[in-house]
């Protein structure tokens, strides 16, 4: 694939509204956090999915649509995007923290929030231990477990795996291997978009650009072999569901894969969430940005 940016080119990641930056105290060190706000009115915190390509950019479509009523605020998670990649041994802890202290440093609360993939387990968990910090929640696509777990890998062989992206040449190869953009092409045919004729040259040159970063790696490993995981069994994630005390919504994918769809399908049965079932896939946040935004903007309002 022709390279469309030479290496040294800055990556834009921007959706088009004011860049901020937090800096994230993690046991003694200091994490910078970007974020993005964009439009005027309600706050409504939007989360991208965990994955190897992971950045804000994906939650545009949305910031985009919703801030002619809201005030949308995008977030690169740390180790993804544009946020500091540094090389800590990420596992859920970090996330549940860091979730926790940028709603409260950064936010106006109680917050709507709007949670891509694998980013649920974690809003939900926070949602049940700090109710007062969300007002309602949106999960599109929603997914709790990562790519090698579900694909039937032993937690143990997944932290073989983690282990051997992380060392420095083994790890490094296995993770250009990965992040090809042949491969990257193959993988969003495969489970996050369902137009193949929207995996332009330049849409992958773009994701495979994000995968580059000095420190790139070392995040996307934990997710992909599920060390990411904040829960560890579908009973887990739907009893951190049933017991919240706020206003839930699931969207669901048409084109999901069959295990992924059957948690939607889990969640979306329970009798206190509000669900819709739209097309698209893992990647339906970004793929088909206006048609979630226009199942979610009457929930959002109801604010």
């Amino acid at each position: 694939m022709t390279n469309l940016l030479s290496q040294d080119t800055p990556l834009n990641l921007n959706i088009g509204g004011t860049v901020r930056e937090y800096t994230w105290n993690y046991q003694n060190q200091s994490v910078r956090v970007v974020y993005e706000v964009l439009g005027n009115g309600t706050p409504v915190l939007l989360l991208p999915a965990f994955s190897t390509v992971s950045m804000r950019s994906e939650m545009g479509g949305i910031a985009k649509l919703l801030s002619s009523n809201f005030q949308t605020i995008a977030v690169d998670f740390p180790g993804f995007g544009d946020s500091d990649r540094l090389s800590l041994d990420y596992q859920p802890a970090i996330y549940h923290q860091f979730l926790q202290d940028f709603v409260r440093s950064c936010l106006q609360t109680p917050i709507a929030v709007v949670s891509a993939g694998h980013s649920s387990a974690y809003v939900l968990d926070l949602a049940n231990k700090q109710p007062s910090l969300f007002s309602r929640i949106v999960l599109v696509a929603p997914t709790w477990r990562g790519p090698l777990p579900t694909m039937g890998l032993s937690r143990e062989q997944a932290n073989i795996g983690k282990n051997l992206v992380r060392s420095p040449i083994v790890g490094q190869l296995l993770y250009k291997l990965n992040t090809a953009p042949s491969f990257l092409s193959w993988m969003y045919r495969r489970h996050v978009y369902v137009d193949a004729n929207k995996l332009t040259p330049e849409f992958v040159e773009h994701k495979w650009r994000n995968t580059q970063k000095p420190g790139a790696r070392y995040a996307p490993a934990a997710f992909v072999t599920g060390n990411l995981d904040a829960v560890h069994s579908q009973s887990e994630y739907l009893e951190l569901a049933s017991s919240l005390n706020m206003p839930l919504m699931v969207v669901v994918g048409e084109s999901v894969p069959k295990k992924s769809r059957a948690d939607m399908d889990a969640l979306a049965a329970l009798p206190n969430v509000i669900s819709v079932t739209l097309p698209g896939t893992l990647g339906m946040h970004e793929e088909y940005s206006q048609e979630v935004v226009e199942a979610i903007e009457p929930f959002l309002r109801a604010i």
